[in-house]
């Protein structure tokens, strides 16, 4: 295994990223949320965008997971899609390169074992590939991925779930010989401490520490519903 992936395991990675309209946009804003996660317990870091990694890169000196958004979820593969922004992202500062582990079609026409061959020959850095499905995390193993993250699950069609996808981390664990870290809306410690015990080798953690817009809006929705 990696040195850095076996670095992270057992540990918080706390995701800083605010997109354009969040009043916390800017790689000064995610480099001050990085700092404040390191000094609570963060192991790890990732971020979005050759400017936000970076910053968090130097503000801290822990290893990042970079990625490169192209577009959006209802674009198909945007994260981290070809190998040019995998390159701007390791240029960037990133220790560990994340892209759409999916086996749907990319912007460049080129496969995901192709990616993650040019990564690992020209890049000397370890893929994760972020999956939504027992059968992508199959896909990527196949391809060469070094870590699966259950980011995707939710995100490739149909209704996006309240609460994390534990059901897809058991199930990838029991079916994958490669780490899983468990991403993708994880509110609460105890939603940490579940997947952990389900064998996530590491949990990642974003909007819930480090949107303040999007943590406010889900107070005062829930004042507004009580009112109704």
């Amino acid at each position: 295994m990696n040195t850095v992936i076996e670095a992270l395991k057992g540990g918080l990675i706390v995701s800083c990223q605010a997109a354009p309209g969040n009043p916390l946009h800017g790689p000064q804003f995610m480099a001050a949320m990085a700092r404040a996660a390191l000094q609570g317990g963060a192991i790890g870091l990732r971020a979005e965008g050759t400017q936000d990694v970076t910053a968090v890169a130097h503000a801290t000196g822990l290893p990042v997971i970079g990625i490169r958004k192209v577009g959006s979820v209802a674009d198909g593969v945007f994260i981290t899609p070809t190998f040019q922004d995998a390159e701007a992202i390791a240029g960037a500062g990133a220790a560990i390169i994340a892209t759409d582990g999916t086996a749907r079609p990319r912007p460049d026409g080129q496969g995901l074992s192709s990616l993650i061959k040019r990564i690992h020959e020209e890049l000397a850095l370890p893929v994760m590939a972020d999956v939504d499905s027992v059968e992508a995390a199959d896909h990527a193993q196949q391809a060469g991925a070094d870590v699966l993250a259950t980011t995707l699950s939710g995100y490739t069609g149909g209704l996006v779930p309240s609460g994390p996808d534990i059901d897809l981390l058991r199930a990838l664990v029991r079916t994958s010989a490669l780490p899983v870290i468990a991403e993708g809306r994880y509110w609460t410690p105890e939603s940490v401490v579940e997947a952990t015990e389900a064998g996530a080798h590491a949990v990642v953690v974003g909007t819930a520490i480090t949107n303040p817009l999007e943590i406010t809006r889900r107070f005062a929705a829930a004042l507004d519903a009580g009112r109704s």
